[in-house]
């Protein structure tokens, strides 16, 4: 009889395990395999800050709190490993930006690489220039529940949890951001 191998869910649901009893191979397995989502949302949240540069430190803060924090971690609740793991990157990134406020710097590295005369192309990249500052433009608090919902696709009662919110804050929140969101877009594009 031929053995089965065994499934994603599984595999991952067994690095887990041997993770939280502190198995080096196993940690360092979980962070190659979230480090990309856990990188991304707090590059979202600081680049548009102005803080950039602390991308790689805070990245490390958020597995070192993780990994602390795992022998506690249950992953049979509603919060994945990945959502958790988003959820630390995000709180790690917003005490960062309570205790040194946002630095706005100039956006211009996107247009400053577009060497060519297609209009289209310069059209996208100042459209997408736009979108990030309207973006960095937000409160953290507001840019932070945005990027939760429109980047990782979290729900609302996902992005309460992160944030320790009520549901009804996270809906203010997103409705203000969108709104925010659309004035700037439509101050860029009819001026």
């Amino acid at each position: 009889m031929a053995a089965t191998r065994p499934q994603p869910r599984e595999v991952d649901d067994l690095v887990l395990r041997r993770a939280q009893q502190g198995e080096a191979a196993a940690c360092r397995a979980l962070v190659l395999r979230h480090q990309r989502r856990v990188v991304g949302q707090l590059r979202a949240m600081l680049v548009p800050a102005g803080r950039a540069e602390l991308v790689e430190d805070l990245a490390q803060e958020t597995f070192l709190r993780a990994f602390r924090a795992l022998p506690r971690f249950q992953g049979d609740g509603r919060a994945s490993l990945a959502t958790w793991l988003v959820t630390i990157a995000t709180r790690v990134a917003l005490n960062e930006l309570r205790r040194r406020p946002p630095r706005i710097e100039a956006l211009d590295t996107i247009t400053e690489s577009v060497r060519t005369d297609d209009a289209a192309m310069v059209e996208r990249h100042a459209s997408a220039r736009a979108i990030e500052r309207a973006v960095a433009d937000l409160s953290p608090a507001y840019r932070g529940a945005f990027l939760l919902r429109e980047l990782h696709g979290l729900d609302y009662a996902e992005i309460a949890e992160v944030l320790e919110i009520d549901v009804g804050t996270v809906k203010s929140r997103l409705s203000r951001a969108r709104a925010r969101l659309r004035e700037t877009l439509a101050e860029v594009h009819d001026g």
